[in-house]
């Protein structure tokens, strides 16, 4: 992806090129005042994409943890749902607000902040962990593993938690805002990619490119909404329906190796890049393919014979340890590299502050730029409201949470609170530049609400932080940006503990058997009581693998980084090479079903691929999506398919 933020150099998206505003003093002079950037219809547009996604992040974080960025997606949607509302109000005789880019931006951003809750709010990992399900898998006779330290999910409290805590990551960044965008120009890649079609939509050229990705995605939607309600009818029973599919052959089925047929995981697949899917499946083939099976066979050797595959004493405790190790591993190498870029890129530019260089720069600074600069500071945002909100919100969070759970105490909050800033910088920074958000990567009950507290923190400045080059992007005020990030958290916080519940009610969550595995629950539960009791929570032998495993994933991250990138570009990345270890290889199949898809796509047809790509894949998503809430409601309703499809060995 190459982008021009104006005139003079060319932009494309995937080999798209789109149209962008050549007169940015006109621009600016038609720019509507900060207050007119957010409208009633932008809300309801945010509330139902947010509630669309919300649904389908909820899924992908209980089935496999992994989520793709959705914000280019949510872009196109806004577009797509205003543009649907404006056109029906013309047929019966309306005239309409003209839909401009600043409302598409605080759509945009307003429903990636409500989704974004159920991504980083913990329901697929440090929440969920704290459930019985989870706390008896992790083994109740595990010493660190404290008897009673479980809380079952209730959306009451969920509900409080994220009002505490997830405001405070709005304020935490904001007064380096000018220094990160304007000053660093940091390049924030999804948050510029996301700039870049909106800009493009909002041309005569961007009109006729936005029509054909919506005729692309009402289709996919249809196709994919219909399969999934068709699929339904053959799932009545345990491991039933097209989702147990043995398209490889039943061996090969009986170690996960099948096509699910799964539309999410399709449209994910055609988003993330290949090296993603193909890691999943080098991860599947090394799991499942070759150490699961050799390692049965150690069965009353290694581990006792007694125990179940499901049990941490068992084959699952070396599952779910190793791909504690690769995480870790990949975790760490990425944090010290974030550190180290962010430390050097500030030495840099410190030592220039002063230099010629610098000067000359703003001197040739092209004029779009500068107008761009002026509408992203003459509405600013305070630096003593941000700072009075901050301390504020920490304030009620010290008071809240402790009550919540007393297992942790008033000071953890506080040092928590204090090292988030310092983190939030690093990890934003580092988004800046490589795209990374390292977020989205005492008593077991105070270390997975600690990690929690941190966690979101560091996840939501660093998404502001994207929504704010977006902005900045395509000229929309800073306060409009921050205020639809506070409704769209507000909204998140209502919306996320519901849609969680919905799948908690329906279906079979934390089954290690199931569909809705929620595998992160697990890890991190483990990872509390690994900080917690040490190594001597690892089964026999474990503790070797695990370091290997951790070995290999700091290895692999500096060959990739320190080759050619000819060679680079095929080291598999163990991050995503620890998701099928524990959930199995099935969605890498769907996933790499994806990537092959694009793949033949640009081959026959590159310019038209990289233009319906984003399209495609996000009507796939939402197709499957938006099917899985008739299912939870008839699953409530005790209504079950009437056809149980499976396929037994003659």
């Amino acid at each position: 992806m190459m982008v021009r933020v104006n005139g003079e150099e060319s932009k494309e998206i995937d080999g798209v090129e789109l149209e962008q505003p050549q007169d940015a003093h006109e621009e600016v002079r038609r720019i509507p005042p900060w207050k007119k950037q957010i409208t009633i219809r932008g809300i309801i547009a945010s509330l139902v994409i947010g509630t669309i996604y919300s649904v389908i992040v909820t899924k992908l974080n209980l089935t496999t943890g992994l989520v793709p960025n959705l914000n280019v997606s949510a872009a196109l949607l806004a577009f797509v749902f205003i543009g649907t509302w404006t056109r029906l109000l013309q047929k019966v005789g309306f005239v309409s607000t003209p839909f401009t880019r600043q409302e598409n931006t605080v759509i945009q951003t307003c429903a990636v902040a409500c989704y974004s809750i159920a991504v980083g709010g913990g329901f697929g990992s440090y929440l969920l962990a704290l459930n019985r399900r989870t706390y008896e898998q992790a083994g109740v006779d595990t010493e660190g593993n404290t008897p009673g330290s479980h809380k079952e999910p209730g959306v009451g409290w969920m509900t409080g938690f994220l009002f505490a805590t997830c405001f405070v990551g709005l304020l935490a960044l904001v007064p380096l805002r000018k220094i990160m965008i304007i000053d660093y120009k940091l390049t924030y890649p999804s948050g510029t990619a996301t700039a870049v079609l909106i800009n493009g939509f909002h041309t005569p050229h961007g009109d006729k490119i936005a029509k054909k990705q919506v005729h692309g995605f009402a289709k996919c939607f249809s196709f994919s909404f219909f399969w999934a309600f068709f699929q339904w009818f053959y799932s009545g029973g345990d491991k039933c329906g097209f989702v147990q599919f043995p398209t490889f052959g039943l061996q090969a089925w009986s170690q996960t190796f099948y096509f699910d047929f799964s539309m999410t995981y399709i449209g994910a697949g055609m988003i993330c890049s290949y090296l993603v899917n193909l890691s999943l499946l080098f991860g599947a083939v090394l799991s499942w393919g070759l150490m699961w099976p050799l390692m049965r066979h150690k069965k009353g050797n290694w581990y006792p014979a007694t125990v179940s595959e499901s049990s941490m004493k068992g084959l699952n405790g070396y599952k779910v340890f190793i791909s504690i190790a690769l995480i870790l591993g990949d975790g760490l190498y990425n944090f010290v590299k974030i550190l180290l870029f962010t430390a050097t890129s500030i030495i840099n530019r410190l030592n220039k502050r002063g230099s010629n260089a610098i000067s000359d720069e703003n001197k040739n600074q092209a004029m779009d730029d500068r107008q761009r600069n002026e509408v992203f500071l003459r509405e600013g945002i305070p630096i003593w409201l941000a700072c009075t909100g901050y301390v504020t919100f920490s304030i009620i969070s010290i008071i809240v949470i402790p009550l919540m759970f007393p297992e942790l105490k008033w000071y953890y909050v506080v040092v928590a609170y204090t090292l988030a800033p310092s983190l939030g910088f690093c990890n934003a920074y580092g988004a800046g530049l490589t795209d990374m958000n390292m977020a989205k990567d005492s008593g077991v009950v105070a270390g997975l609400v600690g990690c929690g507290l941190i966690k979101s923190i560091v996840s939501i400045s660093a998404d502001l932080m994207h929504d704010f080059k977006t902005g900045h992007l395509t000229l929309t005020s800073p306060r409009s940006m921050l205020l639809s990030q506070a409704i769209g958290t507000a909204i998140g916080c209502v919306v996320a503990p519901l849609t969680f519940f919905l799948f908690y009610k329906a279906f079979d969550v934390g089954n290690p058997d199931g569909e809705y595995k929620a595998p992160y629950a697990l890890i991190y539960r483990n990872m509390a009581i690994l900080g917690v009791e040490g190594f001597s929570a690892l089964p026999h032998h474990c503790l070797q693998l695990c370091c290997g495993f951790f070995v290999f994933a700091i290895a692999a991250n500096l060959v990739r980084d320190l080759s050619p990138s000819k060679i680079g570009k095929w080291i598999p990345l163990p991050m995503a090479m620890a998701v099928p270890f524990l959930v199995g290889a099935y969605f890498a199949v769907d996933m790499c079903m994806g990537s092959l898809v694009v793949f033949v796509w640009h081959k026959l047809n590159s310019k038209k691929a990289g233009l319906m790509i984003p399209a495609v894949a996000s009507g796939l998503i939402c197709g499957d999506g938006l099917w899985i809430l008739p299912s939870s409601i008839l699953a409530l309703a005790k209504i079950k398919p009437p056809i149980c499809m499976s396929f037994l060995a003659t």
